[in-house]
């Protein structure tokens, strides 16, 4: 069940950003959470030399600034990377909606649990030092149904960010990979030849 039911979907605003335009900043009065519908936002927090840290690359289908439910302000910037429409959908309404149907307000905490497994799987990874074990961490926890396929369902400058590393770190990285025969590399997937299946690093 989704959390987006009817009633939060009604009452839904829609805004349309261009590349480089910020949509909320930090300490600024939180209205409600948001979807994005087409392009990407990256969440941010910008030093005092000017410099971002991005805290999450929102694209389309994902949600982001749930926390703002339950706080007065929000606690980063969002800036659209690329040309972005994005959905807000308003405190009160979703507030409402969860104090209506418990069932709704469960989707909505099963939601954030999956949102914490994935945090804490990416800082387990950002602790592996070998850029080769992180990549084969992420492929083992990605791998399709087969236990050899896994599909890219982002770029290869998402996942290297995912991983921490630079995408000059991952291409190479994958090219090491590839040329030893640890994997094959296709385009949109990585097989992962039957010799050397992963099992993700403890």
């Amino acid at each position: 069940m989704s959390w987006i039911t009817p009633a939060i979907q009604a009452a839904g605003i829609e805004r349309t950003l261009d590349a480089g335009q910020t949509l909320f900043r930090l300490g600024s009065r939180a209205t409600g959470l948001y979807e994005v519908v087409s392009g990407k936002i990256r969440l941010v927090r910008v030093s005092s030399a000017g410099s971002e840290a991005v805290l999450f690359v929102a694209s389309a289908g994902h949600t982001f600034a749930e926390a703002s439910l339950y706080s007065a302000t929000y606690q980063c910037d969002a800036i659209a990377s690329t040309k972005a429409t994005v959905r807000l959908y308003p405190k009160a309404a979703v507030l409402a909606e969860f104090q209506r149907s418990p069932k709704v307000a469960q989707a909505f905490m099963a939601m954030l649990a999956q949102q914490v497994m994935s945090l804490r799987t990416g800082l387990q990874r950002r602790n592996i030092r070998s850029a080769r074990d992180r990549v084969r961490h992420y492929l083992a926890l990605n791998v399709g149904p087969d236990g050899r396929t896994v599909a890219l369902a982002t770029t290869l400058k998402d996942v290297a960010r995912d991983l921490g590393l630079t995408h000059e770190a991952l291409y190479r990285t994958l090219s090491e990979m590839a040329s030893d025969g640890e994997i094959k590399r296709s385009d949109g997937k990585i097989t992962i030849r039957a010799a050397n299946r992963l099992s993700p690093l403890p």
